[in-house]
């Protein structure tokens, strides 16, 4: 993996899931989002800062990296030389990436996901539903469409990708900062974010409802979990197990320390 942000393609494959589950309506393919907005921040920070549970290398002389303001640019060469200007096109939007990613990876644990600041474009495809009014599911053609994106995740090399990661770190971080947590350390809250990913139930065939317009989980205990978990569960426990797979390797790199089972 010679490009230098083939990191960015792993993660942003889970952007991708969440993109095409938020919201599930019958029949309808999502929209594609409108351009990013403006995030509201958390409350604020406490003075003294964190400490940091997992910390990252001192970046090593070398060329020096653009400003986030400035950052698109070279996003769009990496991953076109990673994916080529028609993935490129088919797959990432062009502005703020950085900001995008790490909006997305802040709000996978959380209970939602704004589709607006997703780096990537959403699954093509409807939701296909199955069964009926007495018992709904999610259709088995909808793992198909998520499996493209979970077979580029695969080809990713955990360990040059994570080298990468540290190398433009402090880009992300800068936009952590930006989101609203000035004392916040973005390594900690994407460990955090693929430990609860990695948490997700294995549910072979979730059921739904419908109460009013949009798709639920039928149990509360999976429609009370955080946007995250609820990607793994659609997704289909094939894809999830080969997601978590890659996942575990990420953060063992990430971390220098075996991953949680």
């Amino acid at each position: 993996m010679k490009n230098p942000l083939a990191w960015l393609a792993t993660i942003a494959v889970l952007a991708a899931v969440v993109a095409g589950y938020f919201y599930w309506r019958a029949g309808v393919a999502p929209e594609a989002p409108p351009p990013p907005v403006a995030v509201a921040p958390p409350a604020p920070a406490p003075a003294d800062a964190p400490p940091i549970l997992h910390p990252v290398p001192e970046p090593q002389a070398g060329t020096p990296l653009p400003s986030l303001a400035e950052s698109d640019p070279a996003m769009k060469d990496a991953l076109t030389g990673l994916f080529g200007r028609e993935s490129y096109s088919r797959y990432f939007y062009p502005d703020g990436i950085v900001r995008r990613f790490v909006a997305t990876i802040d709000n996978l644990p959380r209970k939602t996901a704004a589709n607006r600041l997703m780096p990537v474009k959403p699954v093509p495809g409807s939701f296909v539903m199955a069964g009926s009014e007495a018992g709904l599911g999610i259709g088995a053609p909808n793992a198909l469409r998520y499996r493209p994106y979970v077979v580029a995740m695969e080809s990713a090399d955990a360990k040059k990708l994570v080298a990468t990661y540290f190398r433009f770190y402090p880009l992300f971080q800068n936009a952590y900062r930006e989101l609203g947590y000035p004392n916040g350390h973005f390594n900690d809250r994407l460990v955090q974010a693929i430990d609860d990913l990695l948490a997700a139930p294995a549910v072979a065939a979730p059921r739904l409802t419908q109460p009013k317009v949009l798709y639920v989980y039928a149990d509360p205990d999976l429609e009370d979990r955080s946007a995250g978990q609820k990607i793994m569960i659609r997704m289909g426990t094939d894809n999830a197990a080969r997601v978590k797979a890659k996942l575990r390797a990420i953060r063992q790199e990430l971390t220098q320390q075996p991953t949680p089972p």
